[in-house]
């Protein structure tokens, strides 16, 4: 949910009998206008002016360090016919563990097979700029090749995946049966 600087007094008055208060009698009777809007918790947004509502939850990096939910949100995203994503990441993962420059290249093709090829069985979602370029850096590859299409299935696993995750049954079973949730 985004917030406006500016429309503030957008907000509506709990009691519904009262009429719209003008902007100005807002900032004019604060103290007596606080009391009739209910606490919001906002943070603010680094990558524009608008402001979001702040999450306690655990996040996506957290659960992707610990090996028992990394395979709960594995399985999840398999129910969900989006596996794809976890095994691109994973697999990007471990392309920028490599040292050998003979086995980088191989496994950059096949990082791209499997995943980035239009015709690739466990095709990820990606603009086809980025696929083009990542197809254009197969020639040579180097380790940051996979950066920008890695961050982008990051941000949506972590934007649509994760919270579905968080909500489901699976999750609330592997955390009450954990001695330490995170």
């Amino acid at each position: 949910m985004l917030f406006s600087k500016i429309r503030i007094y957008e907000f509506k008055d709990l009691n519904r009998n009262k009429e719209q208060p003008k902007a100005l009698d807002i900032l004019l009777s604060r103290k007596k206008q606080k009391n009739n809007i209910r606490c919001v918790l906002i943070q603010k947004n680094t990558e524009g002016s608008n402001y979001q509502l702040q999450d306690h939850g655990p996040k996506l990096a957290d659960l992707l360090e610990n090996r028992a939910y990394l395979d709960a949100f594995h399985s999840f995203l398999q129910s969900e016919f989006s596996a794809e994503n976890i095994e691109f990441w994973l697999a990007c993962r471990e392309y920028k563990q490599m040292t050998s420059s003979g086995k980088l290249s191989n496994k950059a093709a096949d990082i791209y097979k499997d995943f980035l090829h239009p015709m690739a069985q466990k095709e990820v979602n990606i603009d086809h700029n980025t696929r083009e370029k990542i197809k254009r850096s197969l020639v040579k590859p180097d380790l940051s090749c996979f950066d920008e299409a890695e961050m982008h299935i990051y941000r949506l696993m972590e934007e649509d995946s994760c919270p579905r995750f968080l909500k489901s049954e699976a999750y609330h079973n592997l955390r009450n049966a954990a001695r330490n949730p995170i």
